[in-house]
């Protein structure tokens, strides 16, 4: 069973950085982590993921540039550093997982391991 925690959300100011980290456990080779977010009134937007065997990366539009997502193997940790934050980046982050075999991107839909979620803010 692949477990998923996050941590590193916080209160920025418009125009800090924050890095979120997220410890998976349970996971085998051939998964992909996903950062997603949720604000209030909105869908759930996939924000980034990651391959956990090539590191190959993918963004979504509205934080290509700005944000970056890495994987540590020997720590079992993904984090995503987010740079130059704006107010609407202000959500709940999450992170998750799903096994993926193949060599393209897996859709945001097929994430079915989720962690508890971290509070992002962006607010002066």
């Amino acid at each position: 069973q692949v477990q998923l925690v996050e941590s590193g959300g916080g209160l920025v100011q418009p125009g800090g950085s924050l890095r979120l980290s997220c410890v998976v456990s349970g996971f085998t080779p051939n998964y992909y982590i996903a950062w997603f977010r949720q604000a209030p009134g909105k869908e759930r937007e996939g924000v980034s993921c990651i391959s956990t065997n090539t590191g190959r990366t993918y963004y979504a539009d509205s934080v290509k540039g700005r944000f970056t997502i890495s994987r540590d193997n020997a720590k079992n940790t993904v984090y995503l550093q987010m740079n130059s934050l704006k107010p609407e980046d202000t959500a709940v982050y999450y992170c998750a997982a799903v096994w993926w075999p193949m060599a393209r991107q897996p859709p945001y839909g097929e994430f079915n391991y989720w962690g508890q979620g971290t509070q992002v803010t962006v607010s002066s």
